[in-house]
């Protein structure tokens, strides 16, 4: 039980030591479960993934004070489906993906390439995200859909007094 914790903190520190040699910009983050970003990764401040798999070659742009629960996934290119031959043709589609500021993913959430999230949005659990989610939203499902909306006055009254997990 004791290597299993001294193992665990050691890889940990690895994981946080990768996400700073491979992200385009960061500055404070947690990590508390195994996570990978790609050189295209832009994390604002007070990031938290507790398990995140960032795959592809588009730009993700993450905002500050963001939260992932674990085994979440965000993909940024796809197979050309339409191309020269089937199912797919050997070439790619890259298309970006922005999470704004404030906004908190439950456990094994997808996001699909060109998605936008966003500000103070909640994604539900098990969630695959395949279009745009609007400000302050609580979206889920498969495909994810809108469900309900922040007290947005509540929201802004915590964001005023720096009120941020």
């Amino acid at each position: 039980m004791l290597f299993n914790k001294y193992y665990r903190k050691l890889y940990l520190y690895y994981v946080r030591y990768k996400i700073k040699q491979t992200a385009k910009t960061y500055s404070s983050f947690f990590v508390g479960g195994p996570t990978f970003v790609t050189k295209n990764t832009y994390l604002g401040n007070n990031v938290n993934f507790n398990g995140m798999r960032i795959s592809g070659r588009g730009v993700v742009r993450i905002g500050d004070n963001f939260h992932s629960g674990s085994e979440c996934v965000i993909m940024t290119e796809f197979h050309n489906y339409e191309g020269e031959a089937i199912p797919y043709d050997k070439t790619t589609i890259i298309k970006n993906v922005v999470i704004e500021d404030n906004v908190w993913f439950g456990i094994r959430i997808i996001v699909l390439p060109g998605v936008n999230i966003g500000e103070g949005a909640i994604i539900q659990a098990g969630s695959v995200v395949v279009n745009d989610i609007p400000k302050y939203a609580i979206a889920g499902g498969h495909p994810a859909k809108v469900f309900k909306y922040r007290d947005i006055e509540h929201y802004e009254k915590m964001k005023q007094f720096n009120k941020f997990h």
